[in-house]
This record gives C-alpha cells, structure tokens and sequence, in this order.
C-alpha cells in the first residue's frame, strides 16, 4: 500500500535540490517547536555535528525478503 504525504515548497526543494535546498529548510526550522515543546535550536544540538548526505532511496518489492 503506498502512501503519499504532501511536501511544502521548501520540502520538495530539500529532496530534489540537494544539500543547499536542505539546509535552507533546516535553518528555517531550527526555531519551530518539536511535539515535546523545545525548538531544535532549543536542544543545543553541537555545532559538530553533522548531518548524513542525501542518497537515492529505491524500495524493492513488496514482499520480498532480504537477502
């Protein structure tokens, strides 16, 4: 069963624009309240870290067990 989500703009931006587009939607959320009530900004995320790099994401078929 395939479900679809709906993205902002600026979502849709992130997954095909790449790195830039990402990190233009992250700084603009960095002061919009988690579920629990601090913002991402809020939880001191360390200035090292990082974040992973985007990659193709392809799913096999439905069903099928790993290998």
């Amino acid at each position: 069963m395939a479900v679809s989500i709906p993205l902002t703009g600026d979502e849709q931006a992130a997954v095909e624009d790449g790195q830039a587009a990402l990190d233009r939607l992250l700084d603009r959320l960095a002061d919009t309240p988690t579920p629990a009530g601090p913002t991402p900004r809020e939880l001191d995320v360390p200035v090292t870290a990082r974040l992973l790099p985007l990659v193709d994401v392809r799913q096999g078929r439905t069903g099928s067990a790993p290998r």
